[in-house]
C-alpha cells in the first residue's frame, strides 16, 4: 500500500498539469474584448493520409487569401511536431505525408526554398528520430533540407511580452533565414498545457543546447507564459494543424490515437488553436495561454473568427481528457 504521506510522481504531474491548464488563467490576465483583432480559419475534412493532401492545403490557403503572391520567391520554414522516434504511434508526430504535401504546395507557388526545422524536446539523436519517425526518408526523397534547431547558431533577442522572467530569448539563427514560418503541429491534448497545437509547437524552435532537454528552463519559468513569450517574439506566419489522427488523454506522448479527420489552417495562431480546441470539445477560454493571447496576439472568440471550409459543429468530437477533476474545467 502506498504511503499516504507521499505524493506519487504521476499524481503530482496530473495535479500540476491541471493547474497549468486551467488555474493559470487567473494569473494570465486576458481581455475578452479583443479590440479589432479578427482571425480567418479554414477547416478541411481529411479522413486519411491517403487523400489528396496537396489539394486540401492549397484550397484552404487560397480561401484564406494566402497564395502564390505571398509565397513566390520566399524562404519557407516548416516546423513540424517531432517528439518521439516512432512510426507505430501515428498520434505523436506530424505525419510526413502532410509535411510533404505542404512543401509541394509551396514549391508549386515558386517558393525560393522550403526547409524543415525542428528542435525535438526528448531524444537528442536527431538522425535516429528522423529515421524512426519516417520523416527522414521522405525529406531525402523530396530533396528537402532539415535543420536541427537544437544545435543551430544562437541569436539573442529581446523578449517583448515578458510573461516569463526571461528578459532575452535565445533563438536559432535559421529563423532569420526564413521569410515565412509555418507551424505544423499535431492535434493533441497536453497533461500540463491542456492542449498542444500551433502555439505550443513553437517550443520546438527553442534550442536544446541553451534551454536543455526537454526545454527545462522554459518549464521552470512557466509553460503557458513561455508559450506566449515565444509566439510574441517569433511571430509565426501560418499554421497547418495535422488533426487527421490526433491524440487524446495523456498527451503529448502517452495518449491514445483519435481519428479526428481534420486539417485546420490559418494565419493567426490563437484563432487556429481556439478553433482546433473547439473541434476537440475544449473551451479555449479555459486554456490559460489561449485566454491570455486574446487581445494581445489574436482573437479566440467565436464571433471574431471567420470559419471557412467545414463547420466546427459537423466535425467536432470530444477528446478524452485525463481522469482528474481539475481537467473538467476545460469543457465548460
Amino acid at each position: 500500500m502506498d504511503n499516504p504521506g507521499i505524493l506519487k510522481r504521476r499524481t503530482f504531474l496530473t495535479g500540476t498539469g491541471a493547474a497549468l491548464a486551467g488555474g493559470m488563467a487567473a494569473k494570465l490576465v486576458y481581455d475578452q474584448n479583443e479590440h479589432s483583432l479578427r482571425g480567418d480559419v479554414f477547416i478541411a475534412s481529411a479522413p486519411t493520409y491517403t487523400v489528396d493532401l496537396e489539394s486540401k492545403i492549397r484550397e484552404g490557403l487560397l480561401e484564406l487569401g494566402f497564395g502564390p503572391k505571398q509565397v513566390s520567391g520566399k524562404s519557407i520554414l516548416l516546423k513540424p511536431n517531432l517528439v518521439e522516434p516512432s512510426r507505430q504511434a501515428p498520434q505523436i508526430n506530424t505525419n510526413p505525408a502532410l509535411i510533404r504535401a505542404a512543401a509541394e504546395v509551396f514549391k508549386s507557388w515558386s517558393a525560393r526554398e522550403v526547409f524543415v526545422a525542428e528542435g525535438q524536446g526528448h531524444c537528442r539523436d536527431t538522425d535516429f528520430v528522423l529515421e524512426q519517425s519516417g520523416l527522414g526518408p521522405v525529406l531525402d526523397q523530396e530533396g528537402i533540407e532539415f535543420v536541427d534547431l537544437n544545435h543551430d547558431e544562437l541569436v539573442m533577442t529581446s523578449n517583448p511580452l515578458r510573461f516569463t522572467s526571461l528578459t532575452r530569448l535565445a533563438l536559432p539563427a535559421s529563423l532569420r533565414r526564413a521569410d515565412l514560418i509555418v507551424s505544423m503541429p499535431k492535434l493533441k491534448t497536453h497533461h500540463w498545457a491542456g492542449v498542444t497545437l500551433s502555439m505550443k509547437n513553437l517550443f520546438g524552435v527553442m534550442p536544446g543546447i541553451f534551454y536543455g532537454w526537454p526545454k527545462n528552463v522554459l518549464h521552470h519559468v512557466g509553460i503557458p507564459e513561455s508559450i506566449l513569450d515565444i509566439n510574441a517574439t517569433v511571430r509565426p506566419h501560418l499554421a497547418i494543424v495535422d488533426g487527421i489522427v490526433g491524440m487524446e488523454g495523456d498527451g503529448p506522448i502517452m495518449g491514445s490515437p483519435r481519428q479526428s479527420g481534420v486539417i485546420v489552417m490559418g494565419t493567426n495562431l490563437p484563432s487556429v488553436d481556439a478553433t482546433a480546441a473547439r473541434l476537440m470539445g475544449i473551451n479555449p477560454w479555459r486554456v490559460s495561454y489561449l485566454a491570455a493571447a486574446s487581445g494581445r496576439l489574436g482573437a479566440i472568440a467565436e464571433g471574431h473568427i471567420t470559419q471557412r471550409g467545414e463547420t466546427i459543429k459537423s466535425l467536432a468530437q470530444p477528446f478524452q481528457l485525463l481522469d482528474h477533476p481539475s481537467f473538467a474545467i476545460l469543457r465548460t
